[in-house]
């Protein structure tokens, strides 16, 4: 039996997970890790305590398994994307804390240039010009940390999104690579040579050698360290950004197929092909993945900034309920929303209305209004705003989602998942194994090593775990869309 681990290096915690050649789960690890919150509109990460709860979910999850590293055939990573980390190239030390992909310290950058120059970037890279992206990160760090201005000067800068930090402090050698979808997120790679593009780097003042070497998303990168944490030299040959992955996972090889991942925000995908849909309703052309030699496939994604993050706001900030499954008892203790809803715009909203003045509200409060209602209205936003990016994402492509394939931590909750059905009106579908972000890193590095001979084979694997049909009419759904659509309203221009 070959086993392959996979490293889902996520916003708010680090999972390992070991899969057999089912692709069943053998055992899963994960440590959340510190939200750093500077100002308002700015959130952080300790580059080092990542590495540390990597090694940490690690060692946990093979003892858990009773396996050693050298039970692994490979290794797969999949990471936040846009998230961006700054080291010492000869020390390996960060310059600065991450910069998540979040933040939006860097609009100012952004404010700065050009329109005709802002067009021909969007066009190059199929994003909007927007401080989700890593560019305007990696300018913000070059312009105000003077350890960034320090090592640039000695030549000593590196640049990565986490997957790269991860590669470099867990290879034998120090390798200092990307794959195409995690370089499809930072404004620098041109969607059609693959590279990063000489005029996007004058752009935003970043300099070539400080980037990753831009590599498929399915092949062997390097060997993990012998005296690291996995006690051997094992293959790490899968890197794929966490929605790519989870579209892998999915397996959602062809034209036409989407997911649905929800996280601590949400991303829908849906498969283009070899063609290079450009959005005109908001959504982000992009990667689909890389496999080996085989040629790119593209993507549509709809990105929506907070969704798993709203629950923990309620957790964390209210404290309206203890742990995040709480909400779906507390939600359903109720018929209904009472006439509140809840737009948690805490940093802007992203597709399809793309809008960095917007900022959260919750209207229709009454005295009647309870925790209970702002727990429900909480996980209809996440519907709701998943229901906006699905709309786009039908009339970009020009087709019809029968049936929502969805994944991620949320769609453990059955209340929310219904909620999802109705609003959506349209089925929803969930996998056996909802954590297909880390089961598309290993598929993408077994692939490459032999574990899985090619996707025919994968393709057998996909079991559903549940599924749900609208419950109520369509009706009751346009009401509750009129009133979601005049909250929405409420949330703009606040900045």
């Amino acid at each position: 039996m070959s086993y392959v681990g996979a490293i889902d290096q996520g916003t708010t915690s680090t999972r390992f997970m070991i899969f057999d050649e089912a692709g069943s789960v053998i055992s899963v690890a994960q440590k959340e890790h510190t939200q750093i919150l500077p100002q308002p509109g700015w959130v952080e990460h300790d580059p080092l305590e990542i590495l540390r709860a990597t090694e940490a979910v690690i060692t946990t999850a093979l003892q858990s398994a009773g396996l050693v590293g050298s039970d692994l055939a490979a290794i797969g990573i999949t990471n936040q994307r846009e998230t961006t980390v700054a080291w010492n190239s000869k020390t390996g030390a960060p310059l600065h804390n991450a910069i998540v992909w979040q933040d939006t310290r860097s609009q100012s950058i952004l404010d700065q240039i050009e329109p005709k120059l802002s067009a021909k970037i969007t066009y190059k890279t199929g994003l909007p010009l927007a401080p989700y992206f890593s560019a305007s990160k990696m300018s913000w760090m070059l312009r105000n940390s003077a350890t960034v201005q320090s090592a640039r000067n000695k030549q000593e800068l590196i640049f990565g999104t986490v997957d790269s930090w991860l590669v470099w402090n867990l290879t034998q050698d120090s390798i200092h690579v990307t794959d195409v979808t995690n370089a499809s997120r930072t404004l620098l790679m041109d969607l059609k040579t693959l590279q990063w593009d000489d005029e996007l780097l004058s752009a935003f003042g970043i300099p070539l050698e400080s980037l990753a070497a831009i590599k498929s998303s399915s092949e062997i990168y390097g060997c993990t360290s012998s005296s690291g944490v996995f006690g051997a030299r094992i293959p790490i040959s899968g890197i794929v950004g966490d929605q790519h992955a989870a579209l892998l996972g999915q397996l959602c090889f062809e034209k036409g197929e989407s997911k649905t991942t929800y996280g601590t925000g949400n991303f829908a995908l849906i498969n283009t092909g070899d063609e290079i849909i450009r959005s005109k309703k908001g959504l982000l052309t992009t990667l689909a993945f890389k496999l080996g030699d085989e040629p790119a496939k593209y993507a549509l994604e709809g990105s929506i900034a907070v969704t798993g993050s709203a629950v923990q706001w309620l957790r964390d900030q209210l404290g309206i309920i203890e742990k995040s499954a709480d909400i779906q008892t507390l939600a359903a203790s109720v018929p209904d929303n009472g006439g509140v809803y809840f737009v948690p715009a805490f940093s802007g909203l992203f597709a399809p209305y793309w809008r960095s003045d917007a900022r959260g509200v919750i209207v229709g409060l009454t005295r009647a209004a309870t925790k209970a209602h702002i727990a429900r209205a909480t996980l209809e936003a996440i519907c709701y705003q998943t229901h906006d990016v699905i709309r786009a994402m039908e009339e970009e492509t020009g087709t019809s989602i029968k049936v929502l394939r969805v994944d991620g931590g949320i769609t453990q909750n059955e209340l929310c998942m219904q909620l999802q059905a109705d609003i959506l009106q349209t089925e929803v579908s969930r996998p056996v194994v909802a954590e297909t972000t880390a089961l598309g890193a290993a598929y993408a590095a077994g692939l490459a090593v032999g574990v899985w001979k090619d996707k025919v084979e994968l393709l057998t694997q996909w079991q559903e775990s549940n599924h749900w049909k609208p419950e109520i009419s369509a009706d009751q759904a346009a009401k509750g869309l009129q009133s979601w659509n005049k909250a929405i309203e409420r949330t703009l221009n606040w900045i």
